[in-house]
C-alpha cells in the first residue's frame, strides 16, 4: 500500500524569519539618533535602548556634558561638576539614579565620584584609590568597580564595592587589566577582555565575581578593550572595541556557559560609553572612536519570542523568499583559549565526548578531567605510557597501547583506573583521537615501527581485523564504533608525512579523499562522516613552524576551516566535530616547549539556503 506522504508530500513550515538558538541570536542593530556631541570614553547607564544616559568623556578634551535618550532624541541636561573622561558609569537600572566614578582627566588618575538624581550631579565619597579606564556594575546604592589603572602605566585588579555611602576594598581580580568591559551587580558581575598593560595585545580573559572572589571562566572569542557591554552575569552582550590592532564591530552573547558571535555593529568603534545599558534583549551603543570621535548611536533589539533552531529543520523564509535547512556548521566553527591545564602534557593520551567532558593524560601518569569550566584530578593510571590511544569521557573511558607497556589497556569508571585485557599486538603511535565508544572501538596503525595492524574492542577483549591499506604511525582518527571509523595522515617509512584517509566499514578499509595538508602527530574528533582533524609537525622529525591548519571531513572530502591560534603537535583531547577540546603539545617557541594551553572548538547550528542544482 502506498504511503500518504509519498502521494501528498509533506508541509514545509513557513516562517517570517530564520530560526535561532536564542532571542539574542535573533537580535540585530539598528541606527538610532546621534548624540549631540561626538565623544569617546564616556560613562553611561540606563534600562533599555530607549532609556539611556551618557555623561562625561573626551570630545576631544574632557567633557562635563550629560545627555539623556528616549529612543528618538538625545536631550542635554545638567553637566557634571568636573569635566572628565575615562571613568565608568554605574546605574544599569535607571536614568535618574547614577554614579560616574574615576577618570583619566583632568588629573592623570582620579578617585572622584559624582551622583546623579535625575536633575543634578552631587559629589559624594571618593574611591579608596584613584583609577581610570575601570569597569563597573550595579546600581547607585549598590555598586561595584574593578580593574583600570592607578597611574598611566600600571593596570590594577583592585575591586571596590559601594553601599550608597562609602567604598570598601574587597578581593582583587586574578588578572590586572584596564579598559575592560563590565556587567552585572554588586554580587554577580563579569569583567570581560581589557588590556594587561600598555603595548600588549588585548585580552580575551573573562572573570566572574560571586560577591567575595573572582574566578576565570570561558574566554570571549575575540579579545578586545574599550568595548561596550550590557546585561547580567549569566546573560550579557559585548560589542565593538579595539582588537590587535583592528577596530571591531563584533558582537558576542554570553549565556552563562559560552560566547556566541551575533550580528555586528554597523560602525566599528572603540571607546563606546562605559557602563552597562539595558539587557541582552534591548541595549545601546553610544559614541566612540573610529578614525575620529563619533556621536553614532545604535540600538540593539532581540525579539521577545522566536522560533527555536533544531538540527534537520526545513522551512521557508517568507521574508527572504528562500528555503532553508538547519545543519551543524562545522566549517564555521572557531577555536578559543580557555582555562589552562594544571600540568603541561605531550605525547600522552586524550579522550572526551565534547569540550565540556574530556580527559587528558599528563606526567607522571596523572589523568586530568575537564568539565567545561575547571580541571580536576582524574586519578593515576597504572602504566605511564606515551603514545596511547584513548576514548570515552570523564565517567567512563578506555586507554590502550603506548611505548613502555605497549599492550596494556586500562578502563576508567569516573574514579579509578583498572587494567583489563591487553591488545594482541601492542605498540606505540596509537591513533590520537576517538575511534568509537569505550566499549566498542577500533585501534589501527600501531607500532612497533610503522604498522597497519587493526584490532577491535568489544568492551571485554581485543580481536584482530583487516590491516590498513597503508602502514603508518602518528596518525589521526575518528569514529562512532568498531564498524564505523576513519584514520588520516600519519608518517610512513622512512619518515614521510602523508595525507591519506581510510574508512572502516566493519569488514575492510577503503581509501577516500586525502587531507589537504599532509601531516603526522595530528589529531581528530567526531565520527567518520563528520570529522575534525588538525595539527601535526610539518616534517619528521617535527620542526617549526608547526601546523595550525584545521580540516573538516564530510565522509568523502576535506575542507580547510578556521585555524588554531598557534601551531603545535603531540597535543591531546577529545570531543566531536561540533564540540571539542585539545590541550598541551609542543610549541615552536620556546623550541621544544611544552604548553598547558587549553583550546576549545565550537561549531553551532546554522540555517543554509537550499538552491536548485
Amino acid at each position: 500500500m502506498a504511503k500518504y506522504s509519498d502521494i501528498k508530500g509533506f508541509t514545509v513550515q513557513t516562517l517570517s524569519s530564520d530560526t535561532a538558538a536564542s532571542a539574542a541570536d535573533a537580535g540585530s542593530w539598528a541606527s538610532g539618533t546621534d548624540l549631540n556631541t561626538n565623544k569617546f570614553s564616556s560613562g553611561s547607564g540606563g534600562t533599555a535602548n530607549n532609556s539611556a544616559i551618557v555623561f562625561g568623556g573626551f570630545a576631544p578634551s574632557a567633557s562635563a556634558l550629560t545627555e539623556q535618550y528616549n529612543g528618538s532624541s538625545w536631550t542635554e541636561v545638567n553637566d557634571l561638576n568636573t569635566a572628565r573622561g575615562g571613568g565608568a558609569g554605574i546605574g544599569n537600572d535607571s536614568i535618574t539614579a547614577n554614579l560616574f566614578v574615576g577618570s583619566g582627566s583632568p588629573t592623570p588618575v582620579s578617585a572622584q565620584n559624582e551622583s546623579w538624581n535625575g536633575t543634578s550631579w552631587t559629589e559624594v565619597n571618593d574611591l579608596n584609590a584613584g583609577k581610570q579606564y575601570l569597569s563597573s556594575g550595579g546600581t547607585q546604592t549598590s555598586g561595584i568597580i574593578f580593574g583600570g589603572r592607578t597611574n598611566p602605566s600600571s593596570p590594577t585588579g583592585q575591586t571596590e564595592t559601594w553601599d550608597g555611602t562609602s567604598w570598601t576594598e574587597v578581593n582583587d581580580m586574578n588578572s590586572a587589566r584596564l579598559s575592560a568591559s563590565g556587567v552585572g551587580t554588586q554580587t554577580a558581575a563579569l569583567n570581560i577582555g581589557g588590556l594587561p598593560s600598555p603595548g600588549n595585545p588585548s585580552s580575551n580573559l573573562v572573570e566572574s565575581w560571586n560577591g567575595s572572589s573572582w574566578t576565570e571562566i570561558t574566554e570571549v572569542n575575540t579579545g578586545r578593550q574599550q568595548g561596550g557591554s550590557a546585561g547580567e552575569q549569566t546573560d550579557a552582550l559585548l560589542f565593538g572595541g579595539y582588537v590587535n590592532p583592528p577596530i571591531s564591530a563584533n558582537t558576542e552573547f554570553w549565556n552563562g556557559t559560552s560566547w556566541t558571535e551575533l550580528a555586528d555593529l554597523s560602525v566599528a568603534r572603540y571607546g563606546i560609553s562605559k557602563g552597562s545599558i539595558g539587557t541582552s534583549a534591548t541595549s545601546l551603543a553610544a559614541g566612540g572612536y573610529t578614525t575620529d570621535y563619533v556621536a553614532t548611536t545604535e540600538e540593539w533589539s532581540a525579539p521577545s519570542s522566536f522560533n527555536q533552531i533544531h538540527e534537520g529543520q526545513l522551512f521557508f523564509n517568507s521574508t527572504t523568499n528562500t528555503f532553508k535547512e538547519t545543519i551543524l556548521d562545522v566549517p564555521g566553527g572557531t577555536w578559543a583559549s580557555n582555562t589552562a591545564a594544571p600540568t603541561a602534557s605531550t605525547e600522552r593520551w586524550g579522550a572526551g565526548t565534547s569540550n565540556s567532558n574530556a580527559l587528558i593524560g599528563a606526567p607522571p601518569g596523572v589523568a586530568m578531567e575537564w568539565n567545561g569550566s575547571s580541571w580536576t584530578d582524574g586519578g593515576t593510571v597504572n602504566s605511564n605510557n606515551q603514545g596511547r590511544g584513548g576514548t570515552g569521557g570523564i565517567t567512563a573511558a578506555l586507554i590502550w597501547g603506548g611505548t613502555s607497556s605497549p599492550a596494556v589497556t586500562e578502563q576508567y569508571n569516573g574514579t579509578a583506573w583498572t587494567e583489563v585485557n591487553d591488545l594482541n599486538q601492542g605498540g606505540s603511535s596509537q591513533p590520537t583521537g576517538p575511534t568509537g565508544t569505550y566499549t566498542d572501538l577500533i585501534s589501527a596503525g600501531r607500532g612497533p615501527g610503522f604498522s597497519g595492524v587493526s584490532e577491535s574492542w568489544d568492551g571485554t577483549s581485543w580481536t584482530e581485523t583487516a590491516d590498513l591499506s597503508t602502514a603508518r604511525r602518528s596518525l589521526g582518527s575518528s569514529g562512532a564504533s568498531s564498524t564505523d571509523c576513519a584514520v588520516f595522515g600519519g608518517t610512513t617509512p622512512p619518515n614521510n608525512n602523508i595525507a591519506k584517509t581510510e574508512q572502516w566499514n566493519g569488514t575492510a578499509w577503503t581509501e577516500t579523499g586525502d587531507l589537504n595538508t599532509s601531516r603526522g602527530s595530528g589529531m581528530g574528533f567526531g565520527v567518520s562522516s563528520q570529522t575534525l582533524a588538525y595539527v601535526g609537525g610539518t616534517s619528521y622529525p617535527a620542526s617549526p613552524p608547526y601546523n595550525t591548519k584545521t580540516e573538516a571531513f564530510n565522509g568523502s572530502s576535506w575542507t580547510e576551516v578556521n585555524d588554531l591560534p598557534n601551531g603545535r603537535y603531540h597535543n591531546k583531547g577529545g570531543g566531536s566535530a561540533a564540540s571539542a577540546l585539545t590541550a598541551g603539545g609542543y610549541l615552536a617557541s620556546p623550541a621544544g616547549g611544552q604548553t598547558t594551553e587549553n583550546l576549545i572548538w565550537e561549531a553551532n547550528l546554522a540555517n543554509k539556503t537550499i538552491t536548485a542544482s
